[in-house]
C-alpha cells in the first residue's frame, strides 16, 4: 500500500502535462494494479486521490485578507471553514482496489447530466457521452462488482456490470441531474456526491404531496381567473413553471426549521404574481385593483407607482410553529438588476441583526439568520453582465452574505430567442462554475423532484456557506406575455406545448392514480379558491390601499417636505479635534509607512493644532467620526477606497512589517458601539453600486457611501441609477440615503477621467423649471468647493428625519489645493451646508458683472480675476444644483444692485455640465437672463491632448471675463 502511494507520488509530476483545465487524457491499461492506480489518477479529476496527489505539487499561497483577527464587517471566525481533504483508510483501500469501477462512477458524476431527461418538452438535443462507456475503463460484463463504499445507494455489494450501469443511470441520468465535479475542494465533491445519491431514495409523505398539489392547482386557478377577467392584462403567468411554487414553499419551510429569521428574494416578472398571492399573502383585492389600472398606494402617497409585475411584499409566514419573515423586493424591468440589490439588502439586514461579520461573538456564522434567494430567467442569467459581477461578490470581505439559493426559471426561450441563439454554453447556469457553485437541473414536470432539489441545495448552503443553483427546466404556456403569439417564431416548441397537459393537472392525475388524493377534493378546493378570487374582485372596488412605508426600523422618519430645509450640522470644535486625532492614532509598535507618518498623520495633527487649513480628508474624518459618536454606522465602499484613489483618505492603515490592517476609527473608545466599515470593492460599478443601494434601503441609521474612482466610471452602473437611485422612491416609496461621490474636474486627463456627467443626473432629477423646489425632489445633486461644505453634507444626510440619495461631484485637485481648505470655526455649532456661497470680497458698489459657477472652476476664476485686477466682478458659487436654490441665488445676486450682466461660466462643454439646467431656472425663477461663457459643444466629455486642453482653458477665461 505505502509502496503504491509513494510510486504514484513520484510519477505524478510526469503526468502533470496531461492536466488541461481539469481534464485528463484517458489511457486504458488493465494488467497491473499500479498502472490501474495511475490510470485512475489521470481520469478521475474530481476524486480524493487526484486532489491529494496534485496537492503535493508546489503551489503559490492564496492571498488572505489583511484583517485576520477580525475587523468591523469582516469576522474570519464567522466563515464556515472547510475541513482538510481527507478520506479514511478503509475508503482509500476500497477505491484503489476498484479503481476502474471508480472511474466509471466518476464519469457518471461528471457527465451523467448530459443524457438526463430534464427537458419536459423532450426537445433537448442530448450531447454524446462516450465517457459513460464501461469498456473505456476495462470493465467486463461477465464480472460482478462491489459498489458499496463507492456509490451511496442501497446494498449493491455484488452486482453485474449492467446492474451497476442501471444504478448509475437511475441516479445521474433521470429527471434530476447534477453538476458538482468542478467544485474546488474534495470535501465538497464527496459531500455532494453522497447527498445527491442519497436524495434519489428520499420519499415525500402523503401530506407533503397533497400540499404540493394544492399549491400547484391554486396557482393554475389564479392564472385562469386573471385570464378570464382581465383579458388584456400582461400577467407573466407561472403556467408551465408551476413547480416553482413547490420550490418556494419548501424553501420557506426549511428556512424556518433552520432558525433563519429573514428570507429576501429577488425575482423578475415570470410567476411573480403567483408567488405573491399563493404564498406571500399579498392582498388579492389590491392586485386586482392594480389590474384595473388603479394605484397600489393611497392617493395621497408621494409616488407614481409601478407596473403590475413589479409589486413587492414583506410578510411573516409560519411553518410548523416557527415564523420566518419573507421580503420580496421590487424590481425594475432591466433583467437581473435586482440581484445585487437584494444581496446588499441581505447584507444590510445582517448588520441590523449583528450576525456573522457584524457579530462580536465567535459563534455567529455569516448567513445564519438571513437567507438570500435569487430567481433568474435562463436567457437573462447567461446574457446579463451584472450576473457575473454579482456572483463575484459571494465570498469577498464586506460583501459576502453566507451563500445564496438560486432558482433559474428555465423557459428554454428568451422572449422569442431560442437557447441556441441566446448563449454559447450548454446550460444557462454554466456561469455558476466560475465560482465553483454546484448546479441541480430538475425537470419541472416533476414537482416532487423540485422539492428534493431544494432540500439538497439548502443543505449544501447551510453546510458550506456557498451559493447553489437549482435549474428548473420548464416552459412558457403562452408567449413572453399572454398577449403574444409565440408560434410566429417558435412553432416547433409550441406545437408540443399546445398538446401538453398542465403541470398541476398531470400531478393531480399522478397522485390520484396512487390513491393519495381524490380529484373531487381537489376540484372542491379549486372551487372555493375561485370563490375567494371572485369575492376579491367585488371588494376591489372599495378597497383602500395602505401606506406601509416608514415602518419598523424606519419608524419616526417622514416624507421629505416640499420646501428646502436647513439643518444645524455643526459640532463642538474640541470634539472634532479629539475625533480627528483618533483618526490617525495607531497602536504602539505599529509601523506606519514613513511617508504617511509625515504627510498624513503628522500633517493632520499639525492642522488640528492650528485649527485652520483643514483639508478634505480631515473634514471627512471629522464628519464620519462625529456620526459614529452620534449613533450611526458608516460604510464607505469603492475601488481602493481605504487609501483613496488619490491617496488622500487612508482610513485603513497597513503595518509595514506584518501587512496587518488597522482602522483607527473603530478604536476611538473602549466601549464603542458604532463603527466604520471600509469596503475595498472589486473592479465593478453596476453590482457594487446596486449592492450599496440595497444596504441603504435596509437601515436608515447607516450612512452608505459609494465612491467611484473617477466620476464617469459610474457609466457602468447607469441601469442602477435610472431604475433604483433616481426612481426607487418615486415608484416604490423606498427612501435611500445613499451617497454617490463622483470625482469630477477638467485637469487635462482626457475623456474618461474628467466629467461625472452631471447633466445626466440633472436630466433625471424632478426639479421644476417653473416652480420652487423642495427637499422632496427625487435626488440631491451638489458640487461642493470646500471641506466644510463636504463635512456638512455628510452629516446632513443622517441628522435629517428623511433620506434622499446624494449625488456629489466630488473633488480631485481640490483635495490638496491650499485655497480649498476650511477652519474649525466653519464646522462649529450653528453652521450648516450653504447651497450658495456669495462673494464676500467684492465691493458691491463697484460690481457691474456677476459670474455664477460651481465646483473647482471657481478657484480658476478667482485666480484670473486677481490676475486681471477686475474688482468690478463678483463670483458666486452654486454649491447645490438640485433642489435648485432659487431663493438663495436671488439673495446673493441682490447684493450687487449695479450688476448689468450675469454670466454662467463652466469648465464642462456647453452640451454638458449644468448650463442647460440652470439657464431656464435663472430666467423663470431667479428673474434674470444668463449669458454663457465656456467651452463649446463636443461629442466627448473632454479633449485628450494636453495642448488642446490648455487652449480651451485660456479660451474659457477670455470669454468669461470679456463678456
Amino acid at each position: 500500500m505505502v509502496i503504491c502511494v509513494n510510486f504514484v507520488s513520484k510519477v505524478t509530476l510526469l503526468f502533470t502535462k496531461f492536466i488541461d483545465g481539469g481534464r485528463y487524457t484517458p489511457v486504458v491499461i488493465k494488467s497491473h494494479l499500479l498502472y490501474s492506480i495511475l490510470n485512475y489518477v489521470m481520469l478521475s479529476t474530481s476524486t480524493w486521490l487526484r486532489s491529494s496527489l496534485i496537492k503535493r505539487l508546489p503551489r503559490l499561497p492564496r492571498a488572505s485578507y489583511h484583517a485576520k483577527t477580525g475587523i468591523y464587517g469582516y469576522n474570519p471566525s464567522a466563515q464556515q471553514m472547510l475541513e482538510n481533504n481527507q478520506v479514511n483508510e478503509v475508503t482509500l483501500l476500497k477505491r484503489i482496489q476498484n479503481s476502474s469501477l471508480v472511474q466509471l462512477v466518476e464519469a457518471y458524476r461528471r457527465h451523467g447530466h448530459k443524457k438526463a431527461t430534464i427537458d419536459p418538452l423532450g426537445l433537448q438535443v442530448l450531447r454524446p457521452t462516450p465517457e459513460l462507456n464501461p469498456e473505456l475503463y476495462g470493465l467486463e460484463r461477465s464480472n460482478k462488482y462491489d459498489l458499496s463504499g463507492i456509490l451511496n445507494t442501497a446494498d449493491c455489494s455484488s452486482v453485474s456490470l449492467e446492474g451497476a450501469v442501471a444504478a448509475l443511470e437511475s441516479i445521474y441520468c433521470s429527471t434530476t441531474s447534477a453538476e458538482f465535479a468542478h467544485l474546488e475542494t474534495l470535501k465538497e465533491r464527496e459531500w455532494f456526491a453522497q447527498k445527491f445519491e442519497e436524495s434519489r431514495t428520499w420519499q415525500l409523505s402523503d401530506d407533503e404531496k397533497k400540499k404540493i398539489a394544492s399549491l400547484l392547482v391554486k396557482s393554475q386557478a389564479f392564472d385562469n381567473f386573471v385570464a378570464n377577467k382581465f383579458t388584456t392584462v400582461k400577467r407573466y403567468s407561472g403556467e408551465g413553471a408551476e413547480s416553482m411554487m413547490a420550490f418556494f414553499n419548501e424553501l420557506f419551510s426549511l428556512a424556518a426549521q433552520s432558525n433563519i429569521e429573514q428570507v429576501m428574494i429577488a425575482i423578475a416578472h415570470r410567476g411573480r404574481l403567483n408567488l405573491l398571492t399563493g404564498l406571500l399573502d399579498f392582498p388579492t383585492e389590491l392586485m386586482i385593483r392594480k389590474m384595473q389600472g388603479k394605484m397600489e398606494y393611497p392617493d395621497t402617497a408621494p409616488c407614481t407607482g409601478d407596473v403590475l409585475s413589479h409589486l413587492y411584499q414583506s410578510v411573516d409566514i409560519e411553518y410548523e410553529g416557527k415564523q420566518v419573515h419573507v421580503s420580496l423586493i421590487p424590481n425594475p424591468s432591466h433583467l437581473e438588476a435586482n440581484v445585487p440589490v437584494v444581496i446588499g439588502k441581505v447584507r444590510g439586514r445582517q448588520q441590523t441583526l449583528q450576525e456573522g461579520d457584524y457579530s462580536s461573538g465567535e459563534e455567529s456564522v455569516v448567513g445564519e439568520k438571513v437567507l438570500c434567494v435569487q430567481v433568474h430567467g435562463d436567457a437573462a442569467l447567461s446574457a446579463q453582465g451584472v450576473i457575473q459581477e454579482s456572483l463575484g461578490l459571494w465570498n469577498l470581505p464586506h460583501y459576502r452574505v453566507g451563500g445564496s439559493i438560486h432558482l433559474v426559471v428555465n423557459n428554454q426561450l428568451g422572449f422569442t430567442t431560442p437557447a441556441e441563439q441566446g448563449r454559447s454554453s450548454l446550460y444557462s447556469t454554466d456561469i455558476a462554475k466560475i465560482n465553483d457553485f454546484p448546479v441541480l437541473h430538475v425537470n419541472g414536470d416533476h414537482p416532487e423532484e423540485v422539492v428534493k432539489a431544494v432540500r439538497l441545495a439548502m443543505s449544501y448552503r447551510q453546510t458550506f456557506g456557498k451559493d447553489v443553483f437549482v435549474d428548473l427546466m420548464c416552459f412558457r404556456r403562452w408567449g413572453h406575455n399572454e398577449l403574444d403569439n409565440p408560434s410566429f417564431t417558435n412553432p416547433s416548441m409550441y406545437s408540443v406545448i399546445d398538446t401538453k397537459p398542465s403541470v398541476p393537472d398531470a400531478y393531480v392525475d399522478k397522485l390520484s392514480e396512487e390513491g393519495i388524493i381524490d380529484k373531487k377534493d381537489i376540484a372542491k378546493e379549486v372551487s372555493l379558491y375561485q370563490d375567494t378570487l371572485n369575492n376579491s374582485l367585488k371588494e376591489a372596488e372599495t378597497y383602500q390601499p395602505k401606506q406601509f412605508h416608514l415602518q419598523a426600523h424606519w419608524k419616526g422618519f417622514v416624507d421629505a417636505p416640499s420646501h428646502i430645509t436647513t439643518w444645524d450640522t455643526g459640532v463642538d470644535p474640541e470634539l472634532l479635534r479629539f475625533i480627528a486625532a483618533k483618526s490617525v492614532e495607531v497602536p504602539e509598535n505599529f509601523k506606519v509607512h514613513s511617508t504617511l507618518l509625515k504627510s498624513h498623520i503628522g500633517a493632520r495633527m499639525k492642522k488640528l493644532e492650528e485649527g485652520t487649513s483643514l483639508d478634505w480628508a480631515t473634514a471627512e474624518a471629522m464628519a464620519i467620526g462625529s456620526l459614529l459618536a452620534q449613533g450611526f454606522n458608516v460604510r464607505i465602499s469603492g475601488q481602493d477606497i481605504g487609501r483613496g484613489t488619490f491617496s488622500h483618505r487612508h482610513a485603513m492603515l497597513i503595518e509595514q512589517d506584518s501587512n496587518s490592517m488597522y482602522i483607527p476609527f473603530n478604536n476611538i473608545v473602549g466601549d464603542q458601539r458604532h463603527f466604520l466599515e471600509v469596503a475595498n470593492s472589486p473592479l465593478s460599478e453596476e453590482a457594487v453600486l446596486a449592492f450599496e443601494y440595497g444596504m441603504s434601503i435596509e437601515n436608515p441609521k447607516s450612512l452608505i457611501i459609494w465612491e467611484a474612482q473617477f466620476g464617469d466610471f459610474y457609466n457602468g452602473a447607469q441601469i442602477i441609477i435610472d431604475t433604483y437611485v433616481t426612481a426607487g422612491e418615486v415608484k416604490w416609496l423606498l427612501q435611500s440615503g445613499l451617497v454617490m461621490m463622483l470625482p469630477h474636474g477638467f485637469d487635462g486627463a482626457g475623456p474618461e477621467h474628467s466629467s461625472c456627467h452631471m447633466e445626466r443626473f440633472l436630466q433625471a432629477c424632478d426639479s421644476k423649471e417653473n416652480g420652487i423646489d423642495g427637499d422632496n425632489v427625487n435626488i440631491q445633486l451638489v458640487h461642493p468647493t470646500t471641506p466644510a461644505q463636504y463635512f456638512h453634507l455628510l452629516r446632513r444626510q443622517m441628522v435629517r428625519n428623511f433620506r434622499k440619495p446624494l449625488i456629489m461631484a466630488s473633488p480631485k485637485v481640490l483635495l490638496r489645493l491650499p485655497a480649498a481648505t476650511s477652519s474649525l470655526s466653519e464646522l462649529a455649532p450653528g453652521t450648516s451646508f450653504q447651497p450658495v456661497i456669495g462673494d464676500q470680497l467684492a465691493d458691491s458698489n463697484k460690481v457691474d458683472k456677476v459670474i455664477v459657477c460651481c465646483g473647482k472652476h471657481y478657484y480658476a476664476l478667482v485666480n484670473e480675476r486677481q490676475r486681471l485686477q477686475a474688482d468690478n466682478i463678483a463670483i458666486v458659487r452654486v454649491e447645490q444644483l438640485c433642489p435648485f436654490p432659487a431663493e438663495e441665488i436671488q439673495k446673493n445676486l441682490s447684493k450687487f444692485p449695479n450688476a448689468q450682466k450675469i454670466i454662467w461660466s463652466q469648465e464642462e462643454h456647453q452640451n454638458m455640465g449644468a448650463w442647460f439646467f440652470v439657464a431656464p431656472r435663472f430666467t423663470n425663477l431667479v428673474g434674470c437672463n444668463l449669458s454663457y461663457a465656456g467651452r463649446g459643444p463636443l461629442g466627448t466629455p473632454a479633449v485628450g491632448v494636453g495642448q488642446l486642453h490648455q487652449e480651451e482653458v485660456k479660451m474659457v477665461m477670455e470669454k468669461t471675463f470679456s463678456l
